[in-house]
């Protein structure tokens, strides 16, 4: 998958990754983390197939679980717990450098 997404694609992901430019992919697999996150119990291999359809590696679905894991973890616990989440201008410096 591209990893290098311009601005104008990532805020057109964010307000809604099914009608953004991006490839087919990426569209499927950010489809299986929604489901993932927000309707765990909805998980099935038919999902995961129709992403293994798309083109995504079983590697890149299963680095995808973890990383989606641990950000849902970290949300869960802060708002668990009343962590201060860091501001926008911080997930963007820290999702570049990640990339």
């Amino acid at each position: 998958m591209e990893a290098a997404l311009g601005d104008a694609t990532i805020q057109a992901v964010l307000e809604n990754y099914r009608t953004a430019p991006i490839d087919a992919k990426l569209r499927a697999m950010l489809g299986l983390l929604e489901i993932f996150t927000l309707q765990p119990e909805q998980l099935s291999a038919s999902g995961v197939r129709a992403v293994l359809d798309a083109g995504v590696t079983r590697e890149a679905i299963r680095d995808a679980f973890y990383v989606a894991f641990l950000f849902n973890t970290y949300d869960r616990l802060a708002d668990t717990l009343g962590w201060q989440l860091p501001d926008e201008r911080n997930y963007v410096k820290a999702g570049r450098r990640l990339l």
